[in-house]
This record gives C-alpha cells, structure tokens and sequence, in this order.
C-alpha cells in the first residue's frame, strides 16, 4: 500500500507537469500558425490588391466605355443603313465584354451579375430603339432614338453597376 502511496506521489505531480507542458507546447505550435497564417495572408493580398484593383478600373472603365453617349462617339456609322449600325454597335460592346471577361474571377458574382445585366439592358434598349426607327432611316436617327432613350433612363442599370462595383472596391480598404 505504502508502495503505491508513493508512485501516485511521484506519477501525480509528473502528470500535471507533463499536461501543463503539453497545454504550453499546444500553444506555441498553434502561435506559430497563426503568425504564419497571417504572414501568408499579408503577403497574398500584397499581391492580389493591385491586381483586384486594376480588375474593378477595368470593369468600371468597360461600363463607362458601352455608355450610350461614349458608345455613340467612339463608334461612327460606316454606312447610313441602321441596320449596318446597329450591328456596329453591338459588336463594339460584345467585343468589350469579351475583353473583359476574365475580370470576374476578382468581382463578387452579385457585382457580375449586375455588370452583365447592364450590358444586356443595353443591348436590349440598343435593339429596341432600332425597330422604332425605319429600316431605311440614317444611322444618325438611330443614334437619336438610343440617345433619347438612354436619357429618359436616368437611374440605369450601368449607372448601379458602377456603383456596386466602387462599393465593393471600397471593401478592399477596410
């Protein structure tokens, strides 16, 4: 009895020691990482900051560019026929979307979504405007009919895109 008084003596204080050693190293490894965690996030997002960044200039740059009033100035009808216009028109913003499409990888899908969205409205108020003007009219009243469209849609949909995209920018800092 007095031998096993004597190895709980021994094996209780060892016991605690070689626990409270264990909780010490456990801590030390999980500090370590941590501190490796962090250093590898820092230095990811040293990386992927500019990069996020230049994907949110072009997205916005793309958005402004296919804006009715920017779209009209840069694209200049080769032929008076609407139809060689409007089919102008639309190959300019399917030729900058496809330029662009790698850029979602660093956009959240809601501010995709929205970005897409925009340039389908506008290819649908594009398309609309056209069947209200005659196959045989000039391309400048095609231009006309986009343009007094494009203004009686003050809050549209390009306009939110841009602004969801700089919010989500905006994120980035904080």
């Amino acid at each position: 009895m007095e031998l096993i008084a004597d190895l709980l003596k021994i094996l209780i204080p060892a016991s605690v020691v070689l626990y409270g050693m264990y909780l010490t190293v456990q801590a030390f490894i999980s500090k370590q990482l941590q501190e490796k965690e962090l250093a590898i996030k820092h230095n990811l997002s040293e990386h992927t900051l500019p990069i996020q960044l230049q994907a949110f200039e072009r997205l916005i740059l793309f958005l402004e560019r296919i804006t009715p009033s920017q779209l009209l100035i840069r694209v200049q009808p080769r032929s008076v026929q609407v139809a060689d216009f409007l089919q102008l028109m639309l190959a300019e913003i399917r030729e900058e979307y496809n330029h662009n499409l790698a850029q979602q990888l660093y956009v959240s899908h809601e501010n995709w979504v929205k970005l897409t969205q925009a340039k389908d409205d506008l290819v649908a108020m594009i398309q609309q405007a056209s069947t209200e003007v005659t196959h045989d009219a000039a391309a400048i009243d095609l231009s006309t009919k986009v343009m007094e469209k494009s203004l009686a849609d003050d809050d549209s949909a390009i306009k939110q895109a841009i602004i969801s995209l700089k919010e989500e920018a905006q994120k980035l800092f904080n």
